[in-house]
């Protein structure tokens, strides 16, 4: 079949990822190539002191960045969708949707970028004994028993983005077990959320008398390959209102932006991670064993099929670098030039290459938010250079892909050098790849890893999501998740590689000590800006 002929046929996969600044759609064929795709673009807002999006920001951006597909579709192929072979439903991890018995959101939905939840995590940490990170949902819970909130006892289901979303389209409340890692801790025996942690925080909030148990306000957890319930016609109208799309379209299990990332980089064995960089960034490498001991700034997740996986999350990665790639725009329209964005960032990151191997002494703070890994709870962008320092352009946009990177590199430094943990392959994907070679090269110093990008990279977690849901229906042998990506997928296929220099290796390391002490002036920059 043809591209056209898949669409009419009903047996094109769909895949949507809800990011950070763009709603992605991804609609592929049965060999998993992408044929079409649509866009919207959004921004969160910070309402009251907390980072949210609206429900109606949610909903017409689904709706806007559907009928951006549905265009593509009529533009190549002269067809409407009206039926599909499977969906899936991706978003950013963790936060916080809480909903009572009318299915009334309860607070605004509260993302991964909110930082207010301190207590809570080192509270729930030391219960569990075990990391809980700030942005995970059952923080934000705990944050709002602590706190007060007088929401709190009229909960009846809270879940994340992604399982929110699977859920008015489907009628299932559920959620995939690496979406549901980022709420609370799993159980690597039964792949569900850990049972005994579950009794501890029932134990820990029972003197507040709520008249909910903890398991019963959960999502139901699932694995990669389950089938998760099919579009309603309600959920048809929501995503399609113009009703061309018709429900009974099976979909799989929702899952969050790491494990979308880690199936669209082939990376859901032991010893194989990806680096996912885009507005914020995290690593993931699947473990063959557990760490030694719990560490703040690393996250045990799980591969969409419940394999333990360390997670080292930054939420700040491209956005100061976006920032200051418009500003050189805005000089080029000054000057009356022609302007396009991916020639700019394209001559802006390869002039980067031709910089000294320690940016010149030139340092970058990409902080739009908090944080966590270096203890910033608020954060100021901020750009820091000595008198004496080689201050070039080629430095100075080195020093912003360095510092795209940098708290990154602070976190894997655990695993590697202290937990001495082993992997063969760690692949790049997400918008700071984008520009072929460069931001690989500087990951590759970084890491002081060979790093691998695949032609796939700027797919990312919309491609992702679709490849699970054809794993859904597309998977006759019965095959596990690893072997259905290595055999079926990518056929062997592992991507461009490039090793680290040691030149690059030696300056990235000279660099961040510098970065790193000067952290105290970043956390005074928030002391003072307010």
């Amino acid at each position: 079949m043809d591209a056209r002929e898949v669409i009419t046929a009903g047996r094109a996969v769909l895949g949507i990822e809800f990011g950070s600044t763009r709603i992605k759609a991804v609609l592929i064929d049965p060999e998993h190539k992408p044929i079409a795709q649509g866009s919207h673009e959004w921004e969160n807002q910070l309402v009251d002191g907390l980072w949210t999006y609206s429900l109606d920001a949610i909903w017409n951006g689904l709706q806007d960045c559907y009928a951006d597909l549905r265009k593509d579709v009529r533009h190549h192929y002269g067809v409407e969708i009206e039926t599909l072979g499977a969906i899936g439903i991706s978003a950013m991890m963790h936060g916080y949707m809480a909903f009572d018995a009318a299915e009334r959101l309860l607070v605004p939905f509260r993302t991964w970028r909110n930082t207010n939840t301190g207590p809570a995590a080192k509270e729930l940490s030391e219960l569990f004994n075990f990391n809980m990170p700030l942005r995970w949902s059952l923080s934000h819970l705990y944050q709002c028993v602590l706190d007060g909130e007088p929401h709190v006892k009229d909960v009846d289901f809270f879940t994340t983005l992604a399982g929110y979303i699977h859920w008015k389209l489907t009628g299932r409340k559920v959620l995939g077990v690496g979406d549901a890692s980022g709420m609370m801790p799993i159980d690597p025996a039964t792949k569900d959320f850990d049972a005994k942690r579950v009794d501890a925080f029932d134990a820990l909030v029972a003197p507040k008398g709520f008249p909910w148990k903890l398991r019963n306000i959960l999502p139901k957890v699932l694995l990669a390959g389950e089938g998760a319930g099919v579009l309603t016609e309600d959920g048809a109208r929501r995503l399609d209102p113009t009703g061309h799309l018709q429900p009974g379209v099976p979909f799989c299990p929702p899952e969050g932006d790491a494990g979308t990332g880690m199936v669209a980089t082939n990376a859901v064995k032991p010893r194989t991670g990806n680096v996912s960089a885009g507005t914020s960034s995290f690593s993931m490498i699947v473990m063959e064993k557990d760490l030694s001991k719990p560490y703040e700034v690393i996250d045990i997740v799980t591969t969409p099929d419940g394999a333990p996986v360390a997670m080292v999350h930054c939420n700040n990665c491209t956005s100061d670098l976006n920032a200051w790639a418009h500003l050189f725009r805005d000089f080029q329209e000054l000057l009356g030039l022609p302007t396009d964005m991916r020639d700019i960032y394209g001559k802006l990151y390869n002039h980067a290459l031709t910089g000294d191997p320690d940016c010149g002494g030139l340092l970058s703070y990409n902080y739009i938010s908090g944080e966590p890994v270096t203890g910033l709870a608020e954060g100021r962008p901020m750009f820091l250079r000595g008198a004496s320092d080689n201050f070039t352009l080629a430095n100075f946009m080195r020093a912003h892909l360095y510092g795209a990177v940098g708290v990154l590199k602070i976190g894997n430094d655990i695993l590697f050098k202290e937990e001495n943990v082993q992997v063969d392959r760690i692949t790049g994907h997400g918008g700071l790849f984008k520009t072929p070679g460069v931001a690989q090269r500087i990951l590759a110093a970084a890491l002081d890893s060979p790093i691998s990008v695949m032609e796939t990279a700027g797919e990312g977690g919309a491609w992702g999501i679709a490849l699970l849901a054809s794993f859904v229906v597309n998977n006759p042998d019965g095959l596990t998740l690893p072997d259905f990506l290595e055999q079926i997928v990518f056929a062997g296929n592992t991507g461009v590689e490039i090793a680290p220099d040691p030149a690059d290796v030696a300056g990235f390391n000279t660099w961040l000590e510098a970065y790193k002490a000067a952290i105290p002036v970043e956390k005074a920059a928030v002391e003072c800006k307010k």
